[in-house]
């Protein structure tokens, strides 16, 4: 499947969901003070969080977000309101605690993890800025592959390893987060490519693009796609073709997580995006992935069907950096602490349903 031998163990230690652990869960949820099923979807989180911890009361108390920042050659194809120089500027937002993304995780009691995988400019030295750079923005890939393909492994790659680094500080749920002028362009390719959708059903405006924008957008798409051909059936050649290294480097992460039993919470379209790349890689991810919301953006919908998933929130948004998973980790928390705090019938003194 792969020429690399982190990620083919990483896929390897990927096992089922423990199925003990989700009887016993669904177990005590049918004996909680209410009429079974009465909670709808957080009972099911709670019983899925189960199975992907081993435990039949998971918990959920040390959280982070990890955001990866990359710029993309593909932005001087004017596909973004933006300039490219933004990346490098929000990711100094983000150290400075300033950006969207800080004031959810600091709601959450979730740490913020900042790491540079291709920002296109040298950003300076900071204790909380992890420097994993690749190289310098991806390549224009109207014009050329994106990257090597070396490249595209190195990126799902430092994925996986900063989330071990996590792993190791200590972390029960983690969220994938992003920043990158022009992402998403290669998300749109990446999506059109597993949804098997026409390009514009899964191509949206970004920052804002105007209705000329968007339709430019859409071509540049469509004749890279027409160009380079990339296999569905090969993730990595289809990273190294369209992809960013911030995605391929989601992809790891939720590979990562997977391999270690911790839930992840996949935040908008570019998260979602990196998340089609991991299941291609490793289709045994899909279970311990979870849909954090539903944006504005078209191909988000397709993505989440692709994947099997339903989103937890619908809030119209389109920021990506991980806001919505982060605001999702509140619902993720309170099915834990239904199943693990609220009383039986038992315990209540409550008489259970007749029959």
């Amino acid at each position: 499947m792969t020429e690399s031998t982190l990620i083919a163990e990483t896929c390897a230690a990927i096992r089922p969901l423990d199925e003990a652990a989700m009887a016993a869960a669904q177990a005590r949820q049918d004996l909680l003070t209410k009429p079974q099923g009465a909670l709808g979807r957080l009972e099911s989180l709670s019983v899925q969080l189960a199975g992907i911890q081993g435990r039949p009361l998971p918990r959920v108390e040390r959280k982070a977000v990890i955001v990866l920042a990359a710029d993309h050659g593909i932005a001087a194809e004017g596909v973004s309101a933006y300039p490219s120089e933004v990346t490098a500027q929000m990711v100094l937002n983000f150290l400075r605690g300033g950006a969207a993304i800080n004031v959810l995780a600091r709601q959450a009691g979730a740490r913020v993890v900042v790491a540079d995988v291709g920002v296109a400019a040298e950003l300076p030295a900071h204790p909380d800025l992890i420097a994993r750079k690749i190289a310098p923005g991806t390549a224009n890939f109207a014009h050329g592959p994106a990257m090597s393909r070396e490249q595209a492994v190195r990126a799902v790659e430092t994925g996986i390893a900063l989330l071990a680094d996590e792993a190791a500080r200590g972390l029960d749920l983690v969220a994938t987060g992003e920043m990158g002028i022009g992402n998403t362009t290669p998300a749109s390719a990446i999506a059109a490519l597993y949804t098997e959708l026409p390009v514009a059903a899964v191509t949206g405006r970004g920052t804002g693009l105007d209705d000329a924008g968007l339709a430019h957008k859409i071509a540049v798409i469509e004749a890279a796609l027409d160009r380079h051909r990339p296999d569905p059936a090969d993730p990595l050649g289809v990273l190294s073709a369209v992809g960013g290294f911030e995605l391929g480097a989601i992809a790891g992460v939720c590979l990562g997580a997977a391999a270690r039993r911790i839930p992840v919470v996949v935040d908008g379209f570019i998260s979602a995006a990196g998340a089609l790349l991991a299941a291609a890689i490793c289709p045994a991810v899909k279970p311990y992935l979870i849909a954090s919301h539903l944006s504005v953006e078209r191909g988000h919908g397709p993505i989440w069907k692709a994947l099997g998933l339903r989103p937890l929130l619908d809030l119209d948004l389109r920021l990506g950096e991980g806001s919505g998973a982060v605001l999702a980790f509140h619902l993720v928390e309170a099915a834990c602490r239904i199943l693990s705090e609220m009383a039986t019938f038992a315990d209540a003194g409550v008489s259970g349903p007749q029959g």
